[in-house]
């Protein structure tokens, strides 16, 4: 049975397909630039070749019907019939949702609801659910939400302290983010040992351009660092993090700006690329940080001492802790990242192996054998999880 995998941004649409329940990628690939006045680009893998494509892409439904056609034209399915299930990728599901759901109007309509919280992200996900409705109208989709893995959270860890009133009326709590990844980890982590995940408690470090960690008990989440939206945190590649709620107000009045102004700046031009003046790839600052540019090196060290102050907290929150992962681009494919924070660490026992650690690609442990913690690297695979989830929706 094929199933596609959707994750929809604000000017993106990646895809994969599978061969279910065999797990077998079928195709994947992205497309880039969409709704931008200049051409946008569209990547696919298939066949065992790699292709990019220049084109105008007005909006997801154009992407949607540009990637069916071509599965058709490439040979890569003999019907669009073959598809029977597409699976999408959700940020914010508020209190709402607590697992995976398939697609109707209600599921449409609370996800609307919830695009205040995540504007960047609910929007573009409506509409990519709308363009496969609207192209494949007789096919079930499902949604699949990153902040459902973090429902398990007692008040005392989601809960702010502000007026309880902001809470009944408006839903201000903590929510989130990454729920798919941490959760996946973590049970590959217990697959990879041969642990039972009941058993276990974890650290998971969802590292990328947007970053969090979660504190895993016996396979659920107990606390996780992003709050009512991906703003809350360590910061990120354009993202502050955590931050005195007055500098908002402090900087309206400084430059004759409104709120609104400020916090998307505080999403948009902070974290690395804030700090370092220069860019938002960790892997650009870990260029200029080996050149002696002190702001790289700067931003890079705000985050890992962030990352660790999260670390230290859920340690304690878990009263051990049997492992720490790192999964995403960051976490997944920079060894001095995980260097440096493992390097904090000595006083839980942490000690990393650089051998191992120097490897990349695959699920590892890094390590070494004297330390007291289990490190783990552990590639995420969240389209997998969108996949599973479709799978058993669509036929129990």
């Amino acid at each position: 049975m094929k199933i596609m995998s959707i994750n929809c941004g604000s000017s993106s649409l990646k895809f994969k397909l599978f061969e279910m329940p065999e797990e077998k990628v079928i195709t994947e690939g992205q497309f880039e630039r969409i709704g931008f006045k200049e051409m946008g680009l569209y990547k696919i893998k298939a066949n065992g070749l790699k292709e990019e494509t220049e084109l105008q892409l007005k909006d997801h439904s154009v992407a949607v019907e540009t990637l069916l056609k071509d599965l058709i034209d490439k040979k890569i399915i003999n019907s669009l019939d073959e598809i029977k299930g597409v699976g999408h990728r959700i940020v914010q599901g508020g209190k709402y949702f607590d697992k995976s759901c398939l697609v109707d109007e209600d599921v449409k309509k609370k996800i609307e609801e919830l695009i205040d919280l995540a504007p960047l992200h609910n929007r573009p996900h409506l509409i990519g659910i709308n363009a496969f409705e609207a192209h494949l109208p007789n096919i079930k989709q499902t949604v699949v939400f990153d902040t459902a893995f973090h429902q398990t959270m007692k008040e005392e860890c989601f809960m702010y302290a502000v007026p309880y009133r902001w809470y009944k009326e408006y839903g201000i709590r903590k929510y989130g983010a990454h729920g798919t990844s941490h959760q996946y980890v973590a049970n590959e982590y217990a697959r990879l040992t041969g642990k039972n995940i009941e058993d276990l408690k974890l650290i998971t470090c969802h590292i990328g351009n947007g970053a969090s960690i979660t504190a895993i008990d016996g396979g659920k989440c107990v606390d996780t660092s992003m709050g009512l939206t991906p703003l809350e945190g360590i910061p990120m590649g354009t993202r502050s993090g955590n931050i005195d709620p007055t500098v908002v107000s402090y900087i309206c009045e400084k430059e004759g700006k409104d709120a609104k102004t400020v916090v998307n700046e505080l999403n948009k031009i902070s974290g690395y690329l804030g700090v370092s003046c220069y860019s938002n790839d960790a892997r650009d600052l870990e260029e200029k940080y080996h050149e002696g540019d002190k702001l790289s090196r700067l931003a890079l060290e705000i985050q890992d001492k962030r990352i660790v102050d999260y670390i230290g907290s859920y340690y304690f929150l878990l009263g051990r802790v049997d492992a720490i992962i790192f999964t995403a681009g960051i976490g997944e494919n920079s060894s001095e990242m995980r260097k440096r924070v493992v390097d904090r660490l000595g006083v839980i026992g942490a000690k990393i192996d650089d051998i191992e650690n120097a490897k990349r690609g695959f699920a590892h442990r890094i390590s070494s054998k004297d330390s007291k913690v289990d490190l783990w690297a552990i590639p995420t695979n969240e389209e997998l999880v969108i996949a599973r989830d479709t799978l058993k929706l669509i036929t129990e």
